[in-house]
């Protein structure tokens, strides 16, 4: 009986221990909710009961040097179904009415009702790039078509398509690993990013800032009261140094040729007006939410490289580059300003004849005529003369082996310009010490072929430096003030100033009397034209590159132009030389 009762004593006690332990565990929970982790639970609480209604940015504008748009924004509008509110018999009626309405097909309708009921989407694009028109057709019978609504999405418009496609880029929707580092920098799921060109390298500026409304809502989803907007604030418009009249007679002179580049520039201060590369793309084609299979490879897959800048890519220069040999032979002091050499039908080097390009030779001559007349056998002697590693110093101060400094120069390679320190490492491909030197390779070097390979922007620098009395000059297409340019953006070179004289006046018979000659032809009033033509052979087997440089006016010159016409046999005055002439011509029409 008293071990009962003792049993029953502690019960209470039991029930105390029990409630305080709870109690305990309680208070210990509540303060890790209320205290340790109160802004974490606060966050989860508002993220439940608040909404956030976010507003694209609109992308700034890019845009040519008079203020012509080059690259906008504008709204898209899609027909959109939502199937879980619209059964098959209203469908059919839906479809019908649709057709006749917006004159839109009604197997078009039906063939993008049917994929999207296969893919289980809950919200089917039934049409695209709806007109204004069918907008308004639209909205005035939208009370009758439940379940169907018009989507608007802001997307990169082009106006010109094609045009200068490679300088001004396009812009991609951002892709998952991209917004994991992304984010933290405001960029949405889906947002925009430019991928290539201006659209790439003035992503910053030119993106704007997400806005958006803050709203409260209620356990059941359902609209309280606005909490506040922040509109979304527009992208910086970029002012380009491109002359659009220009740039268009550019594209339009390389229509005819397989591939090839057009740059012209001011050589005073390296601003680009107008550059093109062919083959070119539409850039509209990156602003599709639907892309075909056939434009995609035609695109991304295609032999020709559509997406190649040819503008800012390496090529044999062939006698566009017997300027550096002619600067090296002066530089040198081996081959000074008043040099004559007899020229020869071909001069031997190594195991080869080394052939002049009218197999007769131009008799005894010095530097001016040499390059009037292109003389190969002329510049061998040079070359040979002073040695590669001449040639290749006065290379590097004129710009070459180096990317040129122009903003894209995610697009650029810097070629290559051989050496005797190039070959003792294996020339990029064998073994140091098993690729020596041949002699074969200075007659090569000495003319602009197979070990020598340039882009058409440093010959575009290289030209201009001959040009502006010898001051190397970044090329850009971002419109600044000239003087910030001229300042920062100029650099003297470490050249003779009166060999470049010679160089340049070298330059000037090419075009009075020379192998440039026919740049006058049909044009009037044009100022005096300095250049120099080039064939070379294509050191990847393919057929040989036509060539032209020229500047004017030829005392104080204010464009440049340097033409390329890729694998097009029959020199560089028959086909790259008409180039830069509608270039010239356009130019002085507008002066």
């Amino acid at each position: 009986m008293k071990k009962k009762l003792f049993s029953l004593n502690r019960e209470p006690l039991v029930i105390y221990l029990f409630t305080s332990l709870a109690f305990f565990l309680i208070l210990i929970r509540l303060i890790f909710l209320q205290l340790l982790n109160h802004e974490t639970y606060k966050k989860m609480s508002d993220e439940n009961r608040i909404r956030l209604i976010a507003t694209q940015p609109i992308r700034g504008r890019i845009l040519d040097k008079n203020g012509v748009i080059l690259a906008d924004s504008k709204f898209n509008y899609s027909l959109i179904l939502k199937p879980q509110y619209v059964n098959e018999i209203e469908w059919q009626k839906y479809k019908s009415k649709i057709s006749i309405l917006l004159e839109i097909p009604t197997d078009l309708l039906q063939q993008k009702y049917a994929n999207g009921l296969k893919n289980n989407k809950y919200s089917i694009t039934l049409f695209d790039n709806l007109t204004i028109n069918q907008v308004i057709k639209f909205k005035e019978n939208e009370n009758i078509l439940r379940g169907i609504e018009i989507s608007r999405k802001l997307i990169r418009n082009y106006p010109y398509k094609t045009v200068a496609s490679h300088l001004i880029g396009y812009t991609q929707p951002i892709t998952d690993m991209e917004f994991n580092s992304l984010s933290e920098k405001g960029y949405k799921l889906n947002d925009l990013i430019g991928r290539t060109g201006i659209e790439f390298v003035f992503e910053d500026l030119i993106r704007g800032e997400w806005g958006g409304e803050m709203i409260e809502v209620n356990s059941l989803g359902s609209f309280q009261k606005s909490l506040g907007i922040k509109p979304s604030k527009k992208g910086k418009d970029i002012h380009l140094t491109i002359d659009l009249k220009l740039q268009l007679v550019a594209e339009e002179v390389l229509k005819d040729k397989k591939g090839g580049a057009v740059i012209v520039m001011d050589p005073r201060d390296g601003a680009i007006r107008a550059m093109a590369s062919k083959p070119t793309f539409d850039l509209n084609f990156f602003s599709k939410d639907f892309k075909p299979e056939k434009e995609y490879n035609e695109l991304f897959n295609s032999s020709s490289k559509p997406l190649f800048n040819r503008a800012l890519n390496a090529y044999d220069p062939g006698s566009v580059w017997k300027v550096v040999t002619a600067l090296a032979g002066l530089e040198s002091g081996r081959f000074p300003a008043e040099t004559l050499l007899e020229t020869k039908p071909c001069i031997t080097y190594g195991s080869q004849c080394f052939r002049e390009h009218n197999d007769l030779g131009f008799g005894t001559i010095g530097y001016e005529d040499a390059l009037r007349v292109s003389s190969n056998t002329f510049f061998y002697q040079i070359g040979y003369g002073v040695g590669v590693d001449e040639i290749y110093n006065v290379s590097r101060k004129l710009g070459f082996t180096k990317l040129s400094g122009i903003e894209i120069s995610e697009q650029e390679n810097i070629g290559l310009v051989a050496s005797s320190s190039w070959a003792k490492e294996g020339r990029g491909w064998g073994s140091p010490g098993r690729t020596p030197w041949v002699p074969e390779d200075i007659a090569s070097m000495s003319i602009g072929q197979f070990v020598v390979q340039v882009t058409p922007i440093q010959i575009a620098r290289a030209y201009a430096a001959i040009a502006n009395g010898g001051y190397l000059v970044t090329p850009h297409l971002s419109k600044t003030e000239s003087q910030l340019f001229l300042n920062k953006k100029r650099k003297k070179i470490d050249i003779d100033p009166n060999n470049i004289k010679l160089v340049k006046n070298g330059l000037r018979k090419v075009v009075e009397s020379g192998t440039g000659v026919s740049i006058n032809y049909g044009v009037s009033n044009l100022p005096p034209v300095s250049g120099k033509t080039g064939t070379a052979e294509d050191g990847e087997g393919g057929s040989d590159h036509a060539w032209f440089v020229c500047f004017t006016p030829s005392d104080k010159s204010e464009l440049l132009v340097v033409a390329f016409a890729q694998n097009t046999p029959g020199g560089g005055s028959v086909h790259a030389l008409p180039m830069a002439r509608e270039i010239l011509k356009a130019w002085n029409i507008n002066q």
